[in-house]
């Protein structure tokens, strides 16, 4: 079972690829922000507070911290407070001896040994109890621990991210969460915006979702821009997942078509006609034509909405082959001659085509490690 768990980490560790900040998509000044904090403070090991609702992308931000920094050759550990029982979070932080407590019938390493080196990722770290509160604060002054039912002291060479969707600093006046322990985690807090408040990113988010959604399912869907502007004056109070969500479904009842304002959910429909805010058609003049690069054996290519004012073909077509020429180096682990055999082309060929348009040769991915 541990040994599961720890591959399953290593696993997540390289998930994301050398284009680090791609999933954080959005050209708005608020993820901009965002994207130049990370920069600022990822090659450093102070904690990091991310902030923000419920599916604003915390865990997206905490793995770019990860592996943009000097441990991200080492393990990402997640772990989430609200979802272990209290009586189990000090094992399973910690890891425990044989015999320690009933059902210990063998000695487990507990998450901060796993990311030895690495991150630990404690998300809704909110909903940890106020005893176990005690215990963590042990560990980022003195950067040590024991094992439950263990006595030898064990070093702590972990960078902590934390992440929350409560306020912490109500929490310290409550006297729910320890004022100290806040000190600790908040070295250099990152606020995400709620997309109500980036709304302007709609358009990006939504190519950004179905190209991920085409890489992961092989499902595909488009939106017109009457669609796109109902989306936008609705409150999305799930953030980035609910989005997420709507397109997989849409991708569902309407496999590769264009999905139209009618055919969206009647809560969507109902608050884009009870409000004035949001995009407008302007807004939507420069956003991208989507083509399906997820392309067929047949290599069949999906209708495509021309904008009404034109554009490059030129400049759109060699945009189309970088992405699939990037995609296709990512999916190799970064090794070229797999990449040209994917794409048909000669090793040559393709290594002329990264000149062609500065595409950088991705170091080779040799084991799970790596980012």
């Amino acid at each position: 079972m541990e040994e599961t768990v720890i591959k399953d980490i290593k696993k997540s560790s390289c998930q994301l690829n050398k284009s680090h900040l791609r999933n954080l998509i959005g050209k708005s000044a608020a993820m901009e922000k965002v994207q130049q904090e990370i920069l600022q403070v990822a090659n450093c090991n102070a904690n990091v507070l991310i902030l923000g609702e419920s599916g604003t992308g915390k865990e997206v931000v905490a793995r770019s911290l990860h592996c943009l920094s000097d441990r991200r050759n080492k393990n990402f550990v997640p772990v989430n407070c609200g979802a272990i029982p209290p009586d189990l979070l000090e094992s399973e932080l910690f890891g425990h001896e044989k015999g320690a407590f009933t059902g210990a019938i063998t000695s487990r390493q507990g998450r901060f040994s796993m990311a030895e080196g690495g991150t630990l990722f404690l998300d809704e770290i909110g909903e940890m109890p106020m005893a176990m509160q005690v215990k963590l604060l042990r560990v980022l002054e003195e950067r040590v621990f024991e094992r439950v039912g263990g006595t030898a002291t064990i070093n702590a060479n972990v960078r902590i991210v934390a992440a929350t969707n409560r306020n912490l600093e109500d929490m310290v006046k409550q006297g729910k969460f320890r004022e100290d322990l806040f000190f600790r985690l908040d070295v250099f807090p990152i606020k995400l915006p709620a997309l109500r408040d980036r709304i302007v990113d709609l358009p990006l988010l939504t190519n950004g979702l179905i190209k991920r959604l085409e890489r992961t399912k092989h499902n595909s869907v488009r939106f017109s821009q009457n669609a796109i502007i109902a989306m936008s004056k609705y409150d999305w109070p799930g953030n980035v997942r609910e989005l997420a969500n709507l397109i997989e479904r849409m991708s569902i009842k309407h496999p590769n078509a264009l999905v139209d304002e009618n055919q969206l959910p009647a809560r969507i429909s109902i608050d884009s006609s009870s409000t004035n805010k949001g995009l407008e058609l302007k807004d939507l003049s420069n956003t991208e034509i989507q083509v399906d690069t997820n392309l067929s054996i047949d290599n069949t290519v999906p209708p495509v909405n021309l904008p009404v004012e034109g554009f490059d073909l030129k400049t759109y077509i060699s945009n189309v082959e970088v992405k699939i020429i990037e995609e296709a180096l990512n999916n190799s682990g970064g090794v070229i001659a797999h990449a040209a055999k994917t794409l048909g082309l000669r090793r040559t060929t393709l290594a002329e085509k990264m000149r062609k348009y500065h595409i950088e040769k991705r170091p080779e991915q040799a084991g799970y490690g790596s980012c």
